[in-house]
C-alpha cells in the first residue's frame, strides 16, 4: 500500500479542506505525508490556511487509519483511486487551479479520450429533448468520443441510455460517494455503464447526494469535455452552473434551440440570446468547430481548405509554422512555452505571431498562456 496515498486520502477526508487548500499545502510541505507533519506556524503561512485548518490538521490521531480504510473499500468495491499526480488522473482537469485531489473511478474506459463530449440538462426532459439527446450520441458515435453526464434524471440519463444504446463509452459523475448511485432509480444503468465508460467521483465512500455537492460535481462535468453541449435548460438550474463553469474553463459551449414558449428550453434560448453558447442544430457544428475529421470525410477538401486558409491570412512563415504546430498538437492547443521550445522559435517571436493569429481570428487564448485554434 502506497504511504502517500494513505496520507493523501486522509487529508481528503477532514471536512473543510477543499481541493485548492489541499493543494496549496501539499504544493507548499512537499507531500501529503509532510503536510501531517509541518509545524503550525509554517502552516499558517501557507495560502488559504488559516488558524481552524491548521489546527485541524495537527489534531488529527491515527490519521493514516482514514486512509486504509479507503483503500480497503477500493479493493472491496473494485475502486480505482486516482490522485492528481497519478498518470491515469484526467489531464484535462489536472490543469484547472480546482481540480480534485483524488478521484474515485470505476470503469473500463480511459478517462484521458482524445475527444470528450458533456451532454447536460433539465432534469424535466421533454420528448424533444430526449430525442434530440439520442440523435446527437448517435450522431457522435463515428468520431469516437466519450460523453460524459451526471446520472441525474432527465436529459443526463437520457444522454447515459442513449450512450449504452449505441455503444458509445460514457462516464457518469457523481455528487456522492461511488458505493452509492443517486437516484437509486438509476443503479442498472449505472452498473451497465462499468462496463461501457464508468463512474466517477470525488468524494470519500459513505458521502451523500447533499445540494452542495451538486455544483462541485458540475465542475467536474465541465473540466472533463471539451464541448459541453446543453439540451435542455430552464432559466435556473445546474445545467446552466456546468455551462457557466465551462465557459470560466474556455470550453465550448452549445445549446440547442426551442420555441420561445417551451419552458423546458428558456435556459438554452438564453444561452443563445446572450451569446454565451453556439447555436447547435446538428453534431457537424460540433465537429467542424473543434476539427475533428473522420477518415472517411474528404482529406484532398481538408487539405485545400487548410490551405485556402492560411494564404487569406497571408501569414509570415513564422505564423505558418505556428499554425501548423497547433493543427497537430493534441486537442490542437499549447502552451506558449512548449510551442516556442517545439518550433524552436524565441518566445518574443511566438508570443507576437499568436497574437496576430487571435486578432485575425485564427486562435484563442485560454487561462495559463495557452492557445487553441478556433
Amino acid at each position: 500500500m502506497d504511504k502517500e496515498l494513505r496520507y493523501l486520502l486522509a487529508l481528503h477526508s477532514l471536512e473543510g479542506i477543499g481541493s485548492v487548500t489541499a493543494r496549496s499545502l501539499i504544493s507548499y510541505c512537499g507531500s501529503a505525508e509532510k503536510v501531517f507533519k509541518t509545524a503550525e506556524a509554517k502552516l499558517l503561512r501557507i495560502p488559504y490556511v488559516g488558524e481552524h485548518i491548521a489546527k485541524l490538521i495537527l489534531s488529527q490521531d491515527h490519521i493514516l487509519e482514514r486512509g486504509e480504510r479507503e483503500v480497503a473499500l477500493a479493493e472491496k468495491y473494485g475502486v480505482e483511486i486516482l490522485p492528481f499526480f497519478s498518470p491515469a488522473y484526467p489531464t484535462r482537469l489536472v490543469r484547472l487551479h480546482d481540480a480534485p485531489l483524488v478521484l474515485y473511478h470505476k470503469g473500463n474506459t480511459p478517462l484521458n479520450n482524445p475527444r470528450t463530449v458533456a451532454i447536460i440538462g433539465t432534469r424535466q426532459a421533454t420528448e424533444y429533448g430526449r430525442s434530440v439527446t439520442e440523435e446527437i450520441v448517435q450522431s457522435l458515435k463515428p468520431y469516437q468520443v466519450l460523453v460524459v453526464s451526471g446520472l441525474a434524471y432527465g436529459i443526463d440519463i437520457a444522454a447515459h441510455r442513449a450512450c449504452l444504446a449505441y455503444q458509445v463509452p460514457t462516464v457518469g459523475v457523481m455528487a456522492n460517494g461511488i458505493d452509492i448511485v443517486y437516484p437509486s432509480q438509476h443503479q442498472k444503468t449505472a452498473q451497465d455503464m462499468i462496463h461501457m465508460g464508468g463512474i466517477i467521483t470525488e468524494n470519500k465512500f459513505g458521502t451523500k447526494p447533499d445540494a452542495g455537492r451538486f455544483p462541485a460535481r458540475n465542475r467536474i462535468i465541465a473540466g472533463l469535455a471539451d464541448v459541453v453541449i446543453v439540451v435542455e435548460a430552464k432559466d435556473k438550474g445546474g445545467a446552466l452552473i456546468t455551462a457557466g463553469i465551462a465557459q470560466e474553463y474556455a470550453k465550448e459551449v452549445f445549446a440547442v434551440p426551442n420555441h420561445i414558449r417551451a419552458t423546458a428550453s428558456i435556459g438554452c434560448n438564453m444561452l443563445i440570446k446572450r451569446q454565451q453558447a453556439h447555436l447547435f442544430t446538428q453534431v457537424k457544428d460540433v465537429t467542424n468547430l473543434m476539427r475533428w475529421f473522420l477518415d472517411t470525410e474528404d482529406t484532398a477538401g481538408r487539405r485545400q481548405a487548410s490551405l485556402d486558409f492560411e494564404a487569406q491570412a497571408e501569414l509570415t512563415e513564422s505564423e505558418q509554422k505556428v499554425l501548423a504546430y497547433l493543427q497537430n498538437a493534441p486537442e490542437n492547443e499549447a502552451f506558449l512555452d512548449d510551442l516556442a521550445y517545439q518550433i524552436g522559435l524565441p518566445i518574443g517571436q511566438a508570443s507576437a505571431d499568436l497574437l496576430n493569429l487571435e486578432l485575425a481570428n485564427f486562435v484563442k487564448v485560454l487561462p495559463g498562456k495557452k492557445y487553441r485554434l478556433v
